[in-house]
């Protein structure tokens, strides 16, 4: 696999613990309806992106993501709504002006040009006759210097997605944007090349913000994550706290297995199908709760006094099972050291504090 040059730009400058920079983008109210009878595609959408910082925004098919970033590059207009970069307006610059630069799935390299040519056509702001040795530098940033007389259909799709990020890059934009960059790449170049990437961002202290519909991809990939459904931005927070904390049922779901309690809350404890469970935040009354599968702990349970394995899938470094007591199904995610055969009678036992949900 190819090295990147980690060193090859200068590294970001980190903010003092007493200063609170101001962000390099401030979206607020963005709202876009594509016709008039339809509902809205993008409602009342609003973030903040600070410098050098990775946003990701993760959600399904049509629920408005990819309409978000495109009225943040200046491709759609929005109907109500600002977007701020470096406090100043830009809905209406249009995309030439804006300084944001935009990598879209198919990497849209010009087939025609060598790898060298690609990167220095980005650099309108520097003289032709400096374009060649910085169209290196930035091939050399993605490890790739030495194909920049390569045509682009000699290279394998993670070299032209490379490609395609250092050409972003040369035309030195105030903020990247990834339309689902990985999607045509093979399982494990996709793993491999999300890393790279990573890297590279940070390395030259880039804000980008992703759009992505793989939940580990913008887990792994992002310092904020930002989960979308019908239009709307549900939860934005750190990749961690999305995962542990979801605040609706919906983001708890998506971004993988989860067990919905409904349980009946008396501050930090609520009563559950699964018996007292300690709860987050505290509450009192009739509340849902989501507890993790990887949080809860399987046991040898007498047979009828017990969950009764269902289903177990074997996945190497653990199993996953689905279980069944009392017309309930519960999941459970274990490490593969031990195995529970199906038909096998096991007690359930929560492990960490289950989230309360919004709604």
């Amino acid at each position: 696999m190819t090295t990147l040059n980690l060193n090859a730009t200068p590294q970001p400058q980190q903010a003092s613990a007493t200063q609170r920079p101001a962000p390099l983008l401030s979206i607020s109210g963005l709202s876009k309806r594509y016709r008039r009878q339809d509902p809205l595609a993008v409602e009342n959408v609003g973030f903040d992106l600070g410098n050098g910082e990775i946003l990701a925004l993760l959600g399904p098919s049509g629920c408005g993501k990819s309409t978000t970033l495109r009225m943040i590059a200046g491709f759609e207009h929005p109907e109500s709504g600002d977007i701020l970069l470096r406090g100043k307006s830009i809905l209406d610059q249009p995309p030439q002006q804006r300084r944001i630069g935009i990598v879209f799935q198919d990497y849209a390299l010009f087939p025609h040009m060598s790898l060298g040519q690609n990167v220095a056509f980005a650099m309108r702001h520097l003289p032709k006759a400096k374009r060649p040795a910085r169209a290196r530098e930035w091939l050399d940033m993605v490890g790739l210097a030495d194909l920049a007389e390569r045509m682009p259909d000699e290279l394998s799709g993670g070299q032209q997605q490379r490609v395609a990020l250092a050409r972003t890059l040369a035309a030195e934009p105030q903020l990247v944007l990834l339309d689902e960059p990985f999607s045509n790449l093979d399982a494990a170049l996709r793993e491999s090349t999300r890393k790279e990437v990573r890297q590279l961002f940070k390395a030259a202290g880039t804000s980008v913000i992703l759009v992505t519909h793989d939940q580990a991809e913008a887990l792994s990939f992002a310092d904020q994550v930002g989960v979308m459904h019908a239009g709307k931005l549900i939860q934005v927070d750190r990749p961690e706290r999305v995962y542990q904390h979801p605040a609706t049922a919906f983001v708890a779901e998506f971004l993988g297995h989860t067990n919905l309690l409904d349980a009946n809350a008396d501050g930090e404890i609520a009563q559950t199908a699964l018996g007292p469970v300690a709860i987050t935040p505290a509450t009192s009354g009739q509340v849902r709760v989501s507890l993790r599968p990887e949080h809860l702990a399987l046991a040898t349970a007498p047979d009828g006094q017990g969950a009764t394995v269902v289903e177990r899938e074997f996945r190497g470094h653990d199993c996953f099972y689905l279980l069944e007591q009392h017309g309930q199904r519960f999941c459970a995610i274990t490490p593969s050291h031990t195995l529970w055969q199906i038909g096998e009678q096991v007690s359930l036992e929560p492990q960490r504090t289950a989230t309360v949900l919004q709604y």
